[in-house]
C-alpha cells in the first residue's frame, strides 16, 4: 500500500487537519482584576456567554473575537529559554487567561473546544505579543513571544472552568 500522505491530495491535507485526537489539560487560570494590574491566578471561576471570564476586567463586545486568550503550557519553557532563563515563565507575566498543555493550540485555529464539562470556545485567531512584553520581561520579550503568544476565542457556551480540566477538539455540527 503506498504512503498515504504522497502527492497533492486536498482531501488528504483536510484529513490531516482535522485529525486531533488528543485531549489537552487546563494548567492555569489568570485574571485580570483591572487595567495593568497583575494577573491573579485562580483555581476556578465562570466564563460568561458570548462577554469574558468573572473577575476579569475586560469587556469585550458581544461577538467579540478576543474574549478570552490562551496560550500552550509547553510554551513557557521556550520563551524562557529564548530570554536566557532557567525556569519556565510564570504565566501572570504573559498576560493570558488560560494555560492548556497537550493540545498544539495552534492546530485549533477555527475550531471549537470544550473545556471541562460545560465551555465550549471559538478559536478566533492567533494573540500576538504587544510591547508590554518588553516591560515585563524585558529586552528581547517581544521577540521571545513572537510564535508563542497564543491564541483568542469567544465564549461560545459558558460554564464553571477549573484547574484540571479536560480540553478537547469539539466536532463540528452538520
Amino acid at each position: 500500500m503506498p504512503f498515504p500522505f504522497v502527492g497533492d491530495d486536498k482531501s488528504t491535507i483536510a484529513r490531516l487537519l482535522s485529525t486531533l485526537p488528543q485531549q489537552g489539560r487546563l494548567e492555569w487560570i489568570g485574571l485580570r482584576p483591572a487595567r495593568r494590574e497583575p494577573l491573579q491566578a485562580v483555581l476556578e471561576t465562570e466564563a460568561e456567554t458570548d462577554r469574558h471570564l468573572a473577575g476579569d476586567h475586560a469587556r469585550p463586545k458581544p461577538g467579540g473575537k478576543r474574549q478570552i486568550t490562551l496560550i500552550q503550557h509547553e510554551h513557557l519553557a521556550a520563551v524562557s529559554s529564548f530570554l536566557g532563563l532557567t525556569e519556565p515563565v510564570d504565566p501572570a507575566r504573559l498576560r493570558r487567561n488560560l494555560v492548556v498543555s497537550g493540545l498544539n493550540l495552534l492546530a485549533l485555529k477555527n475550531r471549537r473546544v470544550r473545556v471541562g464539562m460545560e465551555v465550549v470556545l471559538e478559536i478566533t485567531g492567533e494573540c500576538h505579543p504587544c510591547s508590554r512584553m518588553e516591560e515585563e520581561l524585558g529586552p528581547g520579550g517581544y521577540n521571545a513571544m513572537r510564535g508563542h503568544g497564543g491564541l483568542t476565542a469567544r465564549i461560545v457556551q459558558g460554564g464553571r472552568l477549573r484547574i484540571g480540566d479536560a480540553v478537547w477538539v469539539e466536532e463540528p455540527q452538520p
